[in-house]
């Protein structure tokens, strides 16, 4: 179970500890990134009942200030750093890389993390069904195992690289569990993990045509890219 917490404490910023930490361990993590997305979206339809019966307005705004909270931003600073790599690594692979690795945030990777932001709490503040705050966390993790299963992974020591053994088999039951979960939500959940699978498509395509693979950075902004889409997407649709 050391993978399951490893998960935890990585993904999220949840009082989670491990005694010994091992690349075997790490490569186990993966199979249960789509457990802790869905953890997340529970604990955001819980946060959501607590703010229940405030305007719409605070209320999704406290909403989201939680959902970065439990992640630490984690994946926010993932976005940042890829779209300023994107911008200025100007279509070359080995700038774009050098880019990711830079700290700090330039003009494009504001205005993405702003731009994400924004798409997430219009849709706080309008979602019809709060039970449906479950899908974008478990939908944007499923899809980086999916990315690990079909996509190679570009920078060797990275915080990714361990993931690249992780076992096959049990990767394939966390996606299995988190599809059937999206069906078990019926067309809302349907409609999600179309706009999912779609996004994680969209951008899999553009970082193997410029990278050849992908990063944790790009990994991070696929999370928020497929929660932001999502979440657009099931407002849209109610």
């Amino acid at each position: 179970m050391r993978g399951l917490a490893l998960a935890f404490g990585f993904l999220t910023r949840l009082p989670v500890r491990v005694a010994h930490v091992d690349r075997s361990a790490q490569a186990a993590s993966l199979k249960w990134y789509p457990l802790v997305g869905a953890v997340l979206g529970v604990l955001l339809v819980g946060a959501a009942a607590l703010l229940h019966g405030m305007p719409a307005l605070p209320a999704a705004a406290l909403l989201l200030v939680a959902w970065v909270a439990l992640t630490g931003a984690l994946h926010l600073d993932g976005l940042a750093d890829s779209a300023d790599a994107w911008i200025g690594g100007m279509g070359d692979r080995e700038r774009t890389l050098s880019i990711m690795k830079d700290p700090r945030s330039g003009p494009a990777g504001v205005v993405a993390l702003v731009l994400v932001l924004l798409l997430k709490f219009a849709a706080l503040a309008t979602l019809s069904n709060v039970w449906w705050l479950m899908l974008p966390p478990l939908l944007g993790r499923a899809a980086i195992v999916a990315w690990f299963l079909t996509t190679p992974y570009v920078r060797a020591a990275g915080l990714g690289d361990p993931l690249r053994g992780a076992p096959v088999k049990g990767c394939h039951i966390g996606l299995g569990i988190a599809v059937a979960a999206c069906i078990a939500f019926g067309h809302a959940g349907v409609v999600a993990l179309t706009t999912a699978a779609a996004v994680a498509w969209l951008w899999r395509r553009a970082v193997v045509r410029r990278l050849d693979g992908f990063t944790g950075d790009t990994a991070g902004a696929l999370v928020e890219l497929v929660e932001a889409a999502t979440s657009i997407a099931l407002v849209a649709m109610a």
